[in-house]
């Protein structure tokens, strides 16, 4: 069974940064960073495979970067220029079975564990 806690999250203005961190109490394949706002869908935000490949979802490329330190087993995502949409639930998840690739279409695809949450909140 695999643990995951995050933190990190927490309330700034427009334009501002923030970094979420999740920490894996055991090895996956693929693990992503998912968020959903009140009334909402789940989306995918970013992910990391297998293979250290990384993939973004359009409203955040170019503002937000994931990454990974192996020694520690904690995934992070880097949020600059956050907008108040980015307004949302964020929740680390990861998957024993996605070997090679990682999906961000929660239709699609349930990873197997997920952590608890973390809040972000960005005003205007």
């Amino acid at each position: 069974q695999v643990q995951l806690v995050e933190s990190g999250g927490g309330s700034v203005q427009a334009g501002g940064s923030l970094r979420l961190s999740c920490a894996a109490s055991g090895y996956t394949y693929s693990m992503g960073w998912f968020r959903q706002a009140p009334g909402k869908q789940r989306e995918g935000v970013a992910c990391f495979d297998s293979d250290g490949d990384t993939l973004y979802a359009d409203s955040v490329k170019g503002r937000f970067t994931i990454s990974k330190d192996n020694a520690k087993n904690t995934l992070y995502l880097q949020m600059n220029s956050l907008k108040p949409e980015d307004t949302a639930m964020y929740y680390c998840a990861a998957d024993s079975s996605l070997y090679g690739f990682c999906i961000l279409e929660v239709e699609k695809y349930e990873y197997n564990y997920w952590g608890q949450g973390t809040q972000v909140t960005v005003s205007s």
